[in-house]
């Protein structure tokens, strides 16, 4: 059984807010949790205090326990500075295909 720290939507309609809970990762995103950690709202500015709100004490205790933490909740914890995020691969993807081939060549002849 792996459990995961994930992110679940409650709220209304286009008002979504998100709970920050534990549960196990075969359960359904708002179905079964095994317990709650926190909140998120994202409609608050970023600036504000009530934006996340997280018991760090109950998500160390679950990380020790190995629970896996998702993407987004790994940047909150990473900006409360609990777990450190590994950065992506990004491949330059943005980049017109011209000029990926013009940079291509060059380091090929470099």
């Amino acid at each position: 059984m792996s459990v995961v720290i994930r992110l679940a939507r409650a709220g209304t309609k286009k008002r979504p807010v998100y709970h920050v809970v534990v549960a196990d990762s075969r359960f359904p995103r708002d179905g079964r949790f095994i317990e709650r950690l926190g909140h998120f709202n994202p409609l608050l500015p970023k600036d504000n205090e009530a934006r996340l709100k997280l018991d760090m004490e109950k998500v160390k205790a679950w990380l020790a326990k190995g629970a896996q933490p998702s993407d987004r909740v790994t940047r909150f914890l990473d900006a409360a500075g609990v777990k450190k995020r590994t950065p992506r691969n990004n491949p330059e993807k943005a980049v017109p295909r011209k000029e990926r081939k013009a940079q291509a060549e060059a380091a090929a002849k470099a």
